[in-house]
């Protein structure tokens, strides 16, 4: 797909997540081969500008082998497309002074990492969060309002926000700072257009059960997509595992590398390309084929353990694909004995299979009925008595009905007897 010499074309990713592990599963051979595909997808592309909003790394200690991986790829990325230009900002999950270490270095490839709110003196230092946009010809197209994940000490009005006025005070202080990022960066600017990037949840965006780290700030941990004001043409974000558009896509989650968990099968993962042509920015969601399959059995509900074998030798399995490139299998079983024994029986029928077991499930038929009807049926804590809750904890946690001894026990403790 070729495109014009003057006009600009952007790669946003974010949540590669290096250092991550499923259920014990290192998943560093699968970033090995999503960062050798994002390669190929700049170069086939003709990317000008790579942008990672946040969540580089999984956890604040990474290893050296996934920073050597990760500046590697930019490295090469460079090679692919000698003009390219990179903008890295840290998330939630990153250590965010150890991602600005090798700032001097980078500079050399043209990537410039933004871990943590610059300042001067007491005010932030803005200009530094700016960074020119270029095309292939070497004009700027654009420019990018870098802003890392903020914490509360970032949102200085969030200390002495009126609580009586209007709107909670993280969404005034959120909504304050980026307004004066976005005056800092128009006067700049000019009529260029202003991608800014970010890492936070906005409110009516989709969550990933189990992927995501909830982070509040003073006591929110979402806010509306109108913090970001409308000068700013695109919003490239990241935290939210999952591709999708807000404010009619002017703001975006361009989701995970790949499945981070279970809850994460379904979404289309790949990355956003952004077509910049003077005032004008269009973006398409580009897959990226996952390194590793991800199985759930069933697909809803429950399966009954007789039939799991029979399940998983449908899937045709691949016994050539080395260990780490193994397929994800993740199951849900009916309880149709002790748990214990059918979770024994389930590990056993998966032994020597070329999957990886991302996680096994043990419930009651008659639990997920009950939990289904009670969905549907919201009741308030006056009209349920302790020991029904202790009864549905105790089958929650045990897959199995109290005993009279249980319940005997509780009603003592209850009672406060000896």
């Amino acid at each position: 797909m070729k495109m014009s010499y003057f006009r600009m074309r952007i790669l946003h990713t974010a949540d590669i997540h290096l250092g991550h592990s499923l259920n014990g599963w290192s998943r560093d051979a699968e970033h090995q081969v999503w960062f050798a595909r994002l390669a190929d997808v700049i170069e086939a592309e003709e990317v000008d500008v790579l942008l990672i909003a946040g969540d580089i790394f999984d956890n604040l200690n990474p290893s050296g082998e996934c920073q050597k991986l990760l500046y590697d790829s930019l490295v090469e990325f460079r090679r692919r497309r000698p003009h390219l230009t990179t903008v890295m900002t840290a998330g939630n999950h990153d250590p965010a002074h150890r991602l600005e270490a090798p700032g001097a270095l980078m500079n050399g490839i043209d990537a410039h990492v933004l871990g943590t709110i610059r300042r001067k003196a007491d005010t932030v230092d803005m200009r530094r969060h700016m960074i020119p946009l270029r095309a292939r010809c070497g004009t700027v197209k654009a420019w990018a309002v870098a802003i890392p994940f903020l914490r509360p000490a970032d949102l200085p009005g969030l200390a002495i926000a009126d609580k009586d006025g209007e709107g909670s005070p993280i969404i005034r202080a959120a909504a304050e700072f980026h307004n004066r990022f976005a005056e800092a960066a128009r006067a700049e600017a000019g009529d260029l257009p202003l991608i800014a990037m970010g890492h936070l949840h906005c409110a009516g965006a989709h969550e990933s059960e189990g992927a995501e780290r909830r982070i509040p700030i003073g006591g929110e941990h979402a806010v509306p997509v109108s913090v970001f004001p409308q000068c700013f043409s695109y919003v490239a974000l990241g935290h939210l595992h999952g591709p999708q558009n807000l404010d009619s896509g002017r703001v975006r989650y361009s989701g995970s590398c790949f499945p981070l968990s279970a809850s994460e099968i379904s979404h289309r993962h790949g990355v956003t390309i952004l077509e910049v042509d003077g005032g004008t920015i269009q973006h398409r969601h580009v897959e990226i084929e996952r390194p590793a399959a991800f199985h759930r059995i069933p697909q809803r509900g429950a399966l009954d353990p007789s039939l799991l074998a029979d399940a998983v030798g449908g899937l045709d399995l691949d016994p050539d694909l080395p260990r780490d490139l193994q397929p994800f299998i993740h199951v849900t079983l009916e309880a149709t004995g002790p748990a214990g024994v059918v979770l024994s029986e389930a590990e056993a029928c998966l032994a020597g299979l070329p999957v990886r077991v991302g996680g096994i499930r043990v419930i009651r038929a008659d639990m997920a009925a009950q939990a289904q009807e009670d969905a549907g049926m919201p009741r308030t804590l006056a009209e349920i008595n302790p020991e029904e809750l202790f009864l549905a904890a105790f089958r929650k946690t045990n897959m199995t009905d109290a005993e009279d001894r249980h319940v005997l026990a509780f009603r003592e403790a209850m009672n406060g007897s000896d």
